[in-house]
């Protein structure tokens, strides 16, 4: 289950997925599989081959790339998550989920 985004949010990550940016999209997510997660990031490109070595950079395989439906994209969740937001330079992400995140 998703929740924590808007309309407007979700209509720019598709379309700028549609116009093959790379695009992240964070929202609070439930799954009784990932009990500690409580968010996770869609990170999207319908380049496939860019998406693939954006992957490349972080260790992610291209089999884990999610390809239902017209956006192809990673889901990122836990440490990983975490970790590609920083480096990514998507603070104000990290900061909107995880308020605590602010003083670091």
């Amino acid at each position: 289950m998703a929740f924590g985004i808007d309309r407007k949010e979700l209509k720019a990550w598709k379309e700028a997925v549609e116009n093959g940016h790379i695009a992240f999209l964070t929202h609070y997510w439930l799954d009784d599989r990932f009990p500690d997660c409580k968010t996770v990031t869609k990170v999207g490109c319908s380049d496939i081959q860019k998406l693939i070595r954006w992957g490349e950079k972080y260790g992610l395989k291209p089999a884990w790339i999610d390809h239902r439906k017209d956006y192809p994209h990673y889901d990122l969740f836990g440490k990983q998550e975490r970790n590609i937001l920083e480096e990514e330079g998507k603070i104000e992400q990290l900061h909107r989920f995880y308020p605590e995140t602010e003083k670091l």
